[in-house]
């Protein structure tokens, strides 16, 4: 049992977990709350993800531009998956990547924190474990951020951070992937 909390979670393990990137976008991203410091996290997110080979997926919604540079320089192997719906797994494209990564653990950043991220959230928490990375995320508002966190968190989604995410990925100092984070979280 150790390691399990009362709702049966335990902690992340890389070799089944996924990193979700949603609609960190050109033409959102001047409007978000806080958005240097979600650029910052979703950065961090990706190196350490390919640092320990953790997959990431990449949504760009219809009609809200690309990729930001930043983040798609770092991810320059992975097309984006487009989608129309706000919850990510309305598209089949989504769908069918989740389900063909045979990982049970999902982990979500991006934009819009209360749309398209809880939705997601919200509709995957019955099937998959999910952590939404609060220092990774935002709105337009922070207040429907804060909302959205409450919401998603109450419903059984895990909010975690970004720094909390990666020392409980890394789980132990001393190893060559440690050695390697090191440099994002300091």
């Amino acid at each position: 049992m150790s390691g399990i909390n009362l709702l049966g979670h335990s902690l992340i393990n890389g070799n089944d977990a996924l990193l979700i990137i949603i609609d960190m976008q050109e033409r959102l991203l001047p409007v978000i709350a806080e958005k240097e410091r979600v650029v910052e996290n979703v950065i961090r997110l990706v190196k350490f993800s390919r640092i320990t080979g953790i997959p990431v997926i990449v949504t760009e919604q219809q009609n809200l531009g690309n990729t930001i540079h930043e983040i798609h320089d770092e991810l320059r192997d992975t097309q984006p998956v487009g989608k129309l719906h706000f919850n990510c797994f309305g598209s089949d494209e989504f769908s069918e990547v989740i389900r063909q990564s045979n990982r049970n653990t999902l982990i979500l950043s991006g934009l819009e924190a209360h749309i398209c991220v809880a939705q997601t959230a919200l509709h995957a928490v019955s099937d998959y474990a999910v952590h939404v990375v609060g220092d990774a995320i935002s709105s337009r508002s922070l207040h429907n951020k804060e909302i959205a966190i409450r919401r998603m968190q109450h419903q059984g989604v895990t909010i975690t951070s970004t720094e909390m995410l990666i020392y409980e990925i890394l789980a132990r100092a001393g190893t060559d992937d440690f050695k390697k984070v090191l440099k994002l979280v300091k």
